[in-house]
């Protein structure tokens, strides 16, 4: 089978061929039990490298533990480090792919209330295997602060923007680069926000052309675009 039967989940390991990346696990609403179990069953036929998003710290801890216990019974598992980070709620079992990408990935995030959302952009970007280049509290407030990155921005092949409250953030950099723009709504803000909606219509009625929006704060979800972006070869 392409799949390994877990009773509780179905690890599938042909997701790399069929969408161009393995699968990566929602850790939100599953036990650390079962993130360990999937994550095992995906390198285990052959996954380099597993992804687990939306992993709390508490539960990241326990992960570790069994990750631990895991590896030493494991001759594929156990020569596969494990990773978290507490800001982006993200954890890693292995290494970063190479860096093989056809340029940058700019990760532009409007104020440092949103770094959770664009950490989880940039280390899931890098996981994947891209070169990754951080811009942050670069909001419209102080737009000098943004135009102080020009040189950054135009370099990028991708610009990720991560942004809150009103999400003028998009249309800004829209403006600014040739480069397409993947923009991130978050939850970020007072009522009238509300909880990222703002942004979310905001971002997809930008005036600017090559800007596309994906769900509020699926920074995760971005950075998988913008990885095949920056990884589409054209062909002759």
């Amino acid at each position: 089978m392409n799949f390994t039967d877990l009773g509780y989940a179905k690890p599938d390991h042909l997701r790399s061929t069929t969408q161009g990346v393995g699968e990566v696990i929602y850790g939100a609403g599953k036990t650390p039990e079962q993130i360990v179990g999937i994550a095992r069953a995906l390198i285990e036929q052959g996954q380099d490298m597993v992804i687990a998003t939306r992993v709390d710290p508490d539960k990241a801890h326990i992960v570790e533990h069994l990750w631990t216990t895991i590896g030493a019974s494991s001759d594929a598992c156990g020569n596969k480090a494990f990773s978290y980070s507490q800001t982006a709620q993200l954890l890693r079992f292995g290494d970063n792919a190479l860096a093989d990408g056809l340029g940058s990935i700019v990760v532009a995030c409007a104020g440092t209330s949103d770094l959770y959302c664009a950490e989880e952009a940039a280390l899931t970007a890098e996981a994947l295997g891209n070169e990754v280049c951080r811009l942050y509290d670069v909001g419209v407030a102080g737009i000098h602060r943004l135009l102080a990155h020009q040189e950054e921005l135009e370099r990028a092949r991708v610009v990720i923007v991560v942004a809150g409250m009103e999400g003028a953030l998009a249309s800004v950099i829209g403006g600014l680069v040739s480069a397409p723009v993947v923009a991130v709504p978050t939850s970020v803000g007072y009522g009238a926000s509300f909880g990222g909606v703002a942004a979310l219509l905001a971002m997809l009625n930008s005036c600017a052309s090559g800007v596309s929006v994906v769900n509020i704060d699926n920074g995760f979800g971005a950075a998988y675009q913008a990885h095949l972006i920056n990884h589409l070869h054209y062909k002759a």
